[in-house]
Protein backbone atom coordinates (compact mmCIF):
# COMPACT_ATOMS: atom_id res chain seq x y z
CA UNK A 1 0.00 0.00 0.00
CA UNK A 2 1.31 3.46 -0.87
CA UNK A 3 0.07 6.74 0.59
CA UNK A 4 1.41 10.28 0.41
CA UNK A 5 1.64 12.83 3.22
CA UNK A 6 2.98 16.38 3.13
CA UNK A 7 5.59 17.55 5.65
CA UNK A 8 4.63 20.79 7.41
CA UNK A 9 6.98 23.67 8.19
CA UNK A 10 7.19 22.27 11.74
CA UNK A 11 8.38 18.88 10.48
CA UNK A 12 5.05 17.18 11.17
CA UNK A 13 3.26 14.55 9.10
CA UNK A 14 -0.31 13.35 9.20
CA UNK A 15 -0.41 9.59 8.82
CA UNK A 16 -3.01 8.87 6.13
CA UNK A 17 -6.17 7.11 7.34
CA UNK A 18 -5.52 4.03 5.20
CA UNK A 19 -2.13 3.59 6.87
CA UNK A 20 -3.55 4.21 10.37
CA UNK A 21 -6.23 1.61 9.71
CA UNK A 22 -3.75 -0.93 8.30
CA UNK A 23 -1.45 -0.55 11.33
CA UNK A 24 -4.38 -0.28 13.75
CA UNK A 25 -3.03 3.04 15.05
CA UNK A 26 -5.05 5.01 17.56
CA UNK A 27 -4.71 8.34 19.37
CA UNK A 28 -1.76 8.17 21.76
CA UNK A 29 -0.05 5.20 20.07
CA UNK A 30 3.70 5.38 19.55
CA UNK A 31 5.24 4.63 16.19
CA UNK A 32 8.78 3.72 15.21
CA UNK A 33 10.59 5.23 12.23
CA UNK A 34 13.46 3.06 10.95
CA UNK A 35 15.80 4.16 8.16
CA UNK A 36 16.83 1.37 5.79
CA UNK A 37 19.05 2.92 3.13
CA UNK A 38 16.97 5.61 1.47
CA UNK A 39 13.68 4.15 2.74
CA UNK A 40 11.90 4.87 6.03
CA UNK A 41 9.81 2.13 7.59
CA UNK A 42 6.97 3.14 9.91
CA UNK A 43 5.89 0.56 12.47
CA UNK A 44 3.44 0.44 15.34
CA UNK A 45 5.25 -0.13 18.64
CA UNK A 46 3.66 -2.23 21.34
CA UNK A 47 2.57 -0.69 24.60
CA UNK A 48 5.19 -2.01 27.00
CA UNK A 49 2.58 -2.29 29.76
CA UNK A 50 0.73 -4.81 27.59
CA UNK A 51 3.89 -6.95 27.64
CA UNK A 52 4.27 -6.87 31.43
CA UNK A 53 4.42 -10.37 32.81
CA UNK A 54 4.72 -12.02 29.40
CA UNK A 55 8.42 -12.80 29.85
CA UNK A 56 9.60 -14.69 32.92
CA UNK A 57 12.36 -13.00 34.93
CA UNK A 58 15.15 -15.43 35.84
CA UNK A 59 15.83 -15.59 39.60
CA UNK A 60 19.47 -14.49 39.17
CA UNK A 61 18.43 -11.06 37.82
CA UNK A 62 15.47 -10.29 40.07
CA UNK A 63 16.05 -7.13 42.06
CA UNK A 64 19.02 -6.03 39.93
CA UNK A 65 19.05 -2.67 38.18
CA UNK A 66 18.58 -2.50 34.42
CA UNK A 67 22.14 -1.14 34.14
CA UNK A 68 23.54 -4.20 35.97
CA UNK A 69 21.55 -6.58 33.77
CA UNK A 70 22.66 -4.81 30.59
CA UNK A 71 26.34 -4.81 31.64
CA UNK A 72 26.17 -8.53 32.45
CA UNK A 73 24.59 -9.25 29.06
CA UNK A 74 27.32 -7.29 27.25
CA UNK A 75 30.03 -9.10 29.25
CA UNK A 76 28.45 -12.44 28.36
CA UNK A 77 28.36 -11.54 24.65
CA UNK A 78 31.97 -10.39 24.83
CA UNK A 79 33.10 -13.69 26.40
CA UNK A 80 31.20 -15.72 23.77
CA UNK A 81 32.83 -13.70 20.98
CA UNK A 82 36.31 -14.47 22.30
CA UNK A 83 35.74 -18.24 22.33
Amino acid sequence: MDAVARLTSKGQLTVPKAIRDALELHVGDNVLFRIEGQVVVLARTPDLLELAGSVPVPPQVRGRSWEEIREAAWASQWREGEA
